[in-house]
């Protein structure tokens, strides 16, 4: 068997102090706890559960009224039949009575309209004298030299004074075709009072052609001026109004535009601008001329609702 061999007696350390406190304050606070949920399940299961709390009232009343409150008071105040609908029972009969005073009675201006009886106005007393004073005010003077009072004169002077029809009066025949009337002779003049008779006029010979007239010179209307678009700056607000396979076709169709919106291409400018798309060549035809997007969305509203295609563009 094999010897061993011993040193000395041996010794365990000594526990540090620091960590046996720590130890005992953790048991402590355990200890603590659990007594502290033992009382409280006992005072939930001790306490009385349809209890009702108490809450001591305040001293003095909840609400003061002001002393001077103020306002106006509503109508309808102090009545028996108020007391009914707020507490549901009828007052005590009042102690006094007060009558309500009379409505104010009719007056002797206060009538019915049907009384009213609309007077005629008093007709005006008027004199034959007093017209003549006021025919002769009114009448403009006639000077002895006036020409066209000469001319009326020498127009008159073979006219008959009127006269009353007879029953069997001759009827007037028109002459037709190339046959033209003969004026009838000449009658002496009237120069008595009353109205006169006025020559009949002769019968338009049929041959007879009128010359055509003139044509009045109209003055030309402005003619729209034609941009490039390549020297349009950017953000320039235009319209596009179609795209077509050649320039002259767009210009044609920019006149027959204007035959029908001449009113809105007025102050317009034409814009014709070459694109290709799919190798395919084709013109643009825009108009220029608006002052901000309301106005070109304006002009193009105008065209939409006759069924003209237009979209705002701006250049770029």
């Amino acid at each position: 068997m094999a010897d061993y061999s011993y040193d000395g007696a041996y010794r365990a350390q000594a526990p540090r102090s620091g960590a046996s406190l720590a130890n005992w304050a953790g048991a402590a606070v355990s200890l603590a706890l659990v007594a502290g949920v033992g009382v409280w399940g006992y005072g939930v299961m001790a306490r009385d559960v349809s209890g009702v709390p108490i809450v001591q009232a305040m001293s003095g009343p909840m609400r003061v009224a002001p002393t001077d409150p103020g306002g106006h008071l509503a109508d309808h105040q102090g009545l028996a039949v108020n007391a009914v609908a707020g507490s549901g029972a009828a007052e005590a009969p009042a102690d006094r009575l007060i009558l309500a005073p009379r409505p104010a009675g009719l007056g002797e201006d206060d009538v019915a309209l049907g009384a009213i009886i609309p007077q005629a106005p008093a007709p005006m007393q008027a004199s034959l004298a007093d017209n003549a004073k006021v025919v002769a005010l009114t009448a403009p003077e006639i000077a002895e030299d006036d020409p066209i009072q000469a001319l009326a004169n020498q127009l008159a002077a073979g006219a008959a004074p009127l006269a009353p029809l007879d029953a069997e009066s001759a009827e007037v025949v028109t002459a037709l075709n190339d046959t033209v009337a003969e004026p009838e002779a000449a009658k002496p003049a009237y120069t008595g009072p009353g109205l006169t008779h006025s020559l009949r006029p002769v019968v338009r010979p049929t041959g007879l052609r009128t010359a055509s007239l003139a044509p009045v010179p109209v003055a030309a209307a402005a003619s729209t001026q034609e941009l490039d678009a390549g020297s349009l700056p950017a953000g320039t607000r235009l319209v596009q109004i179609g795209a077509f396979d050649s320039p002259e076709t767009a210009r044609a169709e920019w006149q027959r535009l204007e035959v029908r919106f001449g009113d809105y291409l007025d102050g317009k400018n034409r814009v014709i601008q070459k694109a290709s798309s799919g190798g395919r060549v084709f013109y643009r035809l825009r108009a220029e001329g608006f002052a901000d997007l309301s106005d070109a969305r304006r002009f193009c509203a105008a065209f939409v609702a006759q069924n003209v295609d237009c979209i705002p563009v701006v250049s770029r």
